[in-house]
């Protein structure tokens, strides 16, 4: 994307925020359309499962469209329509106090390349994003929301930090323990690993 593409973007985003805070239906239905791919990727990486992912997305936008008039123009709108999908799925994820069994779409383990002899490989590196997949599913819903920000949706920890109301040292401890429990559990189901470099390479995998 060009620097005047985006400078043009950003001016069209300002002026659907103004309107939308104004009770515009039609801007906000712009806002909608903008983030609606952020916001169900977040909520089905958070509750691993398409339709409870829909409706969630859906009930986050619901939320953030009745405060809008809430919405402080200085903050930044996507970390704050974030902010209301991760607290939802927390929310969702304690009422069903089950794990998540499937987690599609986990882009740092999907991009493995095959670079080792055939079919052999190919199995092991299926069994090991099977794993992977569920390793996201074990953590606690705080800290598989503090995951999904940082690493899918490339937060800072200081954005986390505004997003779910915790200190950039809760934030970087949460990331800390969630990448040792990934680490290790991988480990236990997977004790030589897909990928060449062992240990580190796992901890660092997301």
């Amino acid at each position: 994307m060009t620097r005047s593409r985006a400078a043009s973007i950003d001016r069209g985003e300002t002026r659907w925020l103004e309107r939308a805070r104004q009770g515009d239906e039609a801007a906000f239905a712009e806002l909608v359309e903008a983030y609606q791919r952020p916001v169900y990727n977040l909520c089905y990486r958070m509750l691993g499962d398409a339709g409870e992912a829909e409706d969630a997305a859906q009930e986050s936008f619901l939320r953030a469209y009745r405060g809008m008039r809430r919405y402080d123009p200085k903050r930044s709108f996507s970390t704050w329509l974030l902010a209301i999908a991760s607290h939802h799925c927390i929310d969702q994820l304690r009422r069903r106090r089950l794990p998540v069994d499937s987690l599609e779409e986990l882009e740092p383990w999907e991009e493995i390349p095959d670079t080792g002899p055939g079919p052999e490989k190919a199995a092991t590196l299926r069994e090991g994003r099977e794993t992977a997949r569920a390793l996201l599913a074990r953590l606690g819903p705080q800290d598989r929301a503090v995951v999904v920000l940082r690493y899918w949706d490339e937060l800072s920890t200081e954005e986390i930090a505004e997003a779910l109301s915790l200190t950039v040292k809760a934030v970087k401890s949460r990331l800390h323990r969630a990448r040792k429990q990934m680490a290790e559990s991988w480990l236990r189901n997977e004790p030589e690993p897909a990928w060449n470099g062992g240990r580190a390479d796992v901890a660092s995998a997301v």
